[in-house]
């Protein structure tokens, strides 16, 4: 959850440091911090409580400490309370560290180090990780391999540490097991960082660390070592992106440049999957063979991921015929699941490094299932440790809400279906093509919704003071509406929830009181009358009604106070089209009450804890 960076070369270090920190916010701002060497002398520590500017004003932007050698963090508070005391880095008598993660036995080690004369003055699991290295360092004299190696030996858990020895200037040392990080190589300079956007504007040649494995950094070399301390190759990659993708391009936020990406990730996404009318799967390692031999799919994610399920769930099972499961990955791994050995088991995750669904993907691969990850970023840990990969093509997403990820993943979920859906003979090749074509019409509609965003923002402003939203909708609707009420409440701190509409009458409706807006999502075609017959009853009771439905059916106006209209397409994939007005309201209700829309409290991006 936390973002961690570091920078050896001939620059100074500090400045660097709090670029790369900016770009890993999301990942957490309860604090900060950076620890900063020059040449032999000792390593200066900085640290604020708050957000990154108080750490940045502290020191003058990083001029004020000098050094070509650092590492930083932005905390997202697990052990210990978001103080200055309790940021990182921590400090012990030879070793200077930061940690992303979470140590599952901290309390024991802390008491291990404490009969061996250790004296804590925080409340974190990552101070009892640094003096573990210290200790094993002071006790065996060897090098900083062997330290790091016996400290990772004790530790359970997760975590990307990155490391300064006192005795040895001009080396970082970095470890990793379950938590992201990269290494970037420049010309006699290296980084590390949680995440790609972090040293895109310096360098797209990267290396993936293994779990359970170790580096070294200087200036002019990178070495890496496996747990027994042996050194061992790693493949050097090159990152696409374009460092632009990861700026504000002149929205105000990153939400809502990332919400106008949409267009794009879906085309993007779309096009690595479709060429002309059919769906080519073969980089992904599937085949139709393959497709017909699955038995039932289990799809499994967290957020809003688990919402992108929800809707693939309804559309594979009607264009496939195949009986699909979703489970939330935080659960899926407690249950002991029970699945066919011809089961698929997908994991979606935007990241790749969501701790609870790659718990889920490596419980799978021990039960013997195939898993296909759909992911985002390349080289992420359920990418490498999954069977097969579909990449979504969404770019860097800065904003702790996801936007253009779910739609991006939305298509590919599409994808997917479809080409199941003639692999077991459900669509006709004539069905198969309209289809895709259909498919290839969203972007422009998304560009069209988007062009009447001004309606969605004067509603938002009369919505600031709301207490309660609820938001119902029926087969697909409902999926939708999972996803809606989540981009109300993660950003705009209302309570909201989304209930399915045929269940309001089983206990649900007796929360509405007079005034409660209620938003009904209505693009299904055979489930329209049945929904509007909920919003009546939601009516009667007092409720203030929102309807959000597809152009021509102008008679919700007859029972809704405001509606909001989007472009027909096939009713698969409905989704994609009303999410954005969904995603358009959430946001400028954040704004209207004054909120920091892309760092919402209490959350991060990357959840790589359980």
């Amino acid at each position: 959850m936390c973002g961690i960076v570091g920078y050896i070369g001939r620059r100074p270090a500090a400045p660097i440091l709090l670029d790369g920190l900016e770009k890993l916010e999301y990942r957490g701002y309860d604090s900060a911090g950076i620890a900063v060497r020059d040449g032999n002398g000792p390593v200066a520590v900085v640290k604020a409580q708050g957000r990154l500017r108080v750490l940045s004003d502290k020191t003058d932007h990083g001029k004020a400490i000098a050094g070509n050698c650092g590492i930083g963090h932005t905390r997202w508070a697990t052990h210990g309370e978001p103080t200055e005391t309790n940021a990182h880095p921590h400090v012990s008598e030879t070793v200077t560290g930061i940690h992303n993660g979470i140590i599952e036995n901290y309390q024991e080690l802390k008491d291990k180090l404490t009969k061996n004369g250790y004296v804590f003055y925080s409340d974190t699991d990552t101070e009892v990780a640094i003096k573990l290295i210290d200790y094993y360092y002071k006790k065996y004299a060897h090098t900083p391999v062997d330290a790091i190696n016996h400290a990772m030996v004790r530790i359970r858990g997760s975590y990307a540490f990155a490391l300064l020895f006192n005795d040895y200037p001009e080396e970082i040392y970095v470890a990793r097991k379950d938590s992201p990080m990269i290494i970037g190589e420049g010309e006699g300079e290296h980084y590390l960082a949680s995440d790609v956007p972090a040293i895109l504007k310096y360098t797209r040649s990267v290396y993936y660390i293994g779990n359970l494995e170790i580096g070294r950094l200087t200036a002019d070399s990178l070495t890496f070592y496996n747990l027994d301390g042996d050194e061992i190759q790693k493949e050097k990659k090159e990152i696409e992106w374009d460092a632009a993708a990861a700026e504000r391009g002149g929205f105000e936020h990153y939400m809502m440049k990332e919400i106008h990406e949409q267009p794009t990730a879906v085309r993007d996404t779309l096009h690595s999957l479709a060429h002309g009318d059919h769906i080519d799967l073969s980089e992904v390692g599937l085949t139709d063979e393959d497709l017909r031999s699955f038995s039932q799919i289990c799809i499994v994610a967290c957020g809003s991921a688990w919402h992108v399920g929800m809707v693939c769930k309804y559309v594979m099972e009607d264009l496939a015929r195949i009986p699909v499961q979703v489970d939330l990955a935080s659960e899926f791994r407690y249950r002991r699941p029970i699945l066919d050995q011809n089961a698929l088991v997908i994991i979606i995750s935007q990241s790749g490094e969501t701790a609870d669904s790659l718990a889920a993907l490596r419980l799978s691969k021990q039960m013997g299932i195939r898993t296909l990850a759909i992911v985002n970023v390349v080289g992420s840990s359920i990418a490498r440790e999954a069977d097969m990969v579909l990449y979504t093509v969404a770019g860097p997403e800065i904003a702790v809400a996801t936007t253009k990820a779910y739609s991006a993943q939305l298509i590919a979920g599409y994808c997917l279906a479809i080409q199941l859906g003639l692999a077991r003979g459900e669509l006709t090749e004539e069905r198969y093509t309209e289809l895709i074509r259909e498919l290839d019409t969203l972007p422009g509609k998304i560009e069209r919704i988007l062009e009447d965003k001004e309606r969605l923002q004067w509603f938002a402003s009369k919505q600031v003071a709301a207490k309660d939203i609820f938001y119902i909708g029926r087969g697909i609707d409902y999926a939708i509406s999972l996803e809606g009420s989540l981009k109300a409440k993660e950003i705009s701190y209302i309570h909201s929830e989304a209930y399915a509409a045929g269940e309001l009458k089983h206990g649900t409706i007796s929360l509405l009181e007079e005034g409660t807006l209620v938003i009904g999502i209505l693009t299904q075609q055979e489930l329209f009358e049945k929904t509007v017959s909920n919003l009546v009853e939601c009516k009667s009771r007092g409720a203030y009604l929102m309807g959000l439905t597809v152009n021509g059916h102008y008679e919700i106006e007859d029972t809704v106070s405001f509606a909001v209209y989007i472009p027909k397409t096939d009713d698969h994939f409905m989704a994609s089209l009303a999410v954005i007005p969904l995603q358009l309201l959430g946001y400028y209700i954040s704004v209207g009450r004054g909120l920091d829309v892309d760092k919402p409290r209490n959350l991060a991006k990357s959840v790589t804890v359980e």
